[in-house]
């Protein structure tokens, strides 16, 4: 490692590198195209720093006067964009770097003038990068190295057209870098048409998916939904909550209801302005707000201190939405809770989206009032005011307290003024829990082939319609399917097979 990045890495106190830091710089992998499987709060912007780094420096410590960059990183939000350059930042602070920054909402004029002072490492939006390099405002020529972080989450936002743009515009030759927390179809295919011979990298950490995440599938009635968040933040009372909502009309529902609970909220949506959006995230990060309402969009790339808890108050459409949520939450060490809300009616839907995601849920009550009040009163017999000595600027009040009230009056205003500074809880109707049942032995059954595999596209979604329609059976008919490179394999109940090679022919 240049002396240089090590000096940094020192001063910020690094003793060790994280799983995803020392997979990305063993010795072998240098200079080379990497695609990386890498969960937010993993310490990926460090690792990709470091990664890019021989590419950036060659045989020297620091880096020469600064003019056409040598580096671009592309995030898919000003919020994370910026946070990455920090991070760059002092990393490559004592190798002299300049960085500079293009991202949407801020004024292009200053972004111009910055860039045409020169720097070394540009981090960037995808639409604001593309603005600029159509108006020749910056010169990519000279470009080594391109980091697309949180590639999966650009493509999900329909930056797939404007990443393709820049990556055409940036020398063939240039070292390229992957980082996604998921590496669906599209992932893959972008990687094929814009690295050359890449090395898949995952690590330990992230092949179990979120292991210091805890979470809790809540069954509650469909009257009950916006109850029991108001009943599971108050429950962990974490440090910092984000609820996640499907649309802006349910974000500024639920906020008003919260504040209207006495719950110190803020709301992130996609029709804020940059500085609305701004004061928002630093009201949760200074504690002038403990709970922040958002939809999946407007939430992309924030990072929030102190995150413990996720709660989904509508369900994600997929499993990777499930995973960018939770995410939030259980890093660098930390235990976090991810709660989703599931109304009888989604239940499926749920147990869908666990399974694809691969994750393991407990299926549980909501927290009932009584709950939530036993929780109350085991924090408040643990404060910390216990165990605090008198103070003499309280002595002659303590004393007074005591004269003049029993201990009985003197506890029950206690509780009164503690009750005070929380919101009551809600009571619940009941929700009879059903733990899904293990599927029944499908029986004797016979497999088929199709000539179509994973190299084709093909999936289970995509097959079990045409297999119905063409051999006229039912989805209850058929077993499990398996897919392989090219091609798959169906399994047909034995009693339905005879009619399906009726309906399918000799051919």
């Amino acid at each position: 490692m240049k002396k240089t990045i090590a000096d940094a890495l020192a001063r910020k106190g690094y003793e060790a590198l994280t799983p995803v830091q020392q997979a990305v710089t063993q010795p072998e992998l240098e200079g080379r195209d990497l695609l990386v499987s890498a969960q937010t709060g993993s310490g990926k912007t460090i690792g990709f720093g470091l990664a890019i780094a021989p590419t950036l420096l060659g045989d020297d410590d620091t880096l020469g006067a600064s003019g056409a960059p040598l580096a671009l990183v592309i995030a898919p939000t000003r919020e994370l964009a910026m946070q990455v350059k920090r991070e760059l930042g002092w990393l490559y602070a004592d190798a002299g770097a300049f960085l500079a920054s293009c991202v949407g909402g801020m004024d292009m004029r200053d972004e111009r003038r910055a860039l045409a002072r020169g720097s070394h490492i540009v981090v960037a939006t995808p639409g604001r990068l593309r603005d600029h390099i159509m108006r020749g405002s910056i010169d990519l020529t000279q470009v080594r190295a391109v980091v697309l972080d949180e590639a999966d989450e650009m493509l999900d936002l329909g930056f797939r057209e404007d990443l393709e743009f820049i990556l055409d515009e940036t020398p063939s030759g240039r070292q390229t870098l992957l980082f996604s927390a998921t590496v669906p179809g599209a992932i893959a295919k972008l990687a094929q048409s814009y690295q050359r011979d890449a090395e898949r990298v995952s690590t330990v950490s992230e092949q179990t998916q979120h292991a210091d995440i805890d979470y809790r599938a809540m069954m509650v009635a469909a009257r009950d939904g916006e109850n029991a968040i108001i009943n599971v933040l108050r429950y962990y009372e974490a440090p910092n909550a984000i609820v996640f909502c499907n649309t802006r009309a349910m974000v500024s529902r639920l906020t008003t209801r919260l504040s209207n609970r006495g719950f110190s909220v803020v709301a992130l949506s996609g029709e804020l302005t940059q500085s609305e959006r701004s004061n928002a995230l630093q009201a949760m990060r200074d504690g002038r707000a403990r709970v922040c309402v958002a939809t999946d969009v407007a939430a992309r790339g924030i990072d929030l201190p102190n995150l413990d808890l996720v709660v989904h108050a509508e369900l994600p459409n997929s499993h990777e939405t499930l995973l960018h949520r939770s995410g939030r939450t259980g890093r660098a060490g930390r235990k976090g809770v991810s709660a989703l809300v599931v109304v009888p009616s989604s239940r499926k839907k749920a147990e869908r989206i666990l399974k694809f995601a691969k994750l393991s849920a407990d299926w549980v009550s909501a927290p009932s009032a009584d709950d939530v009040n036993e929780r109350d009163q085991v924090r408040m017999l643990s404060a910390e005011d216990w165990q605090t000595d008198i103070t003499e600027s309280e002595s002659a009040t303590v004393d007074q307290l005591v004269e003049k009230f029993t201990p009985q009056q003197i506890a029950a205003a206690y509780l009164r003024q503690y009750k005070k500074r929380y919101s009551a809880p809600e009571e619940l109707g009941a929700v009879q829990i059903e733990k899904p049942k293990p599927r029944a032995e499908f029986g004797p059954s016979v497999w088929f082939s199709l000539s179509e595999g994973r190299n084709q596209s093909a999936s289970p979604r995509h097959l079990l319609p045409m297999v119905c329609k063409a051999g006229k059976i039912t989805k209850d008919d058929i077993g499990a399917i398996r897919i392989a490179d090219d091609l798959s394999y169906v399994e047909i109940r034995e009693a339905a097979v005879e009619g399906f090679l009726t309906a399918i022919g000799p051919d």
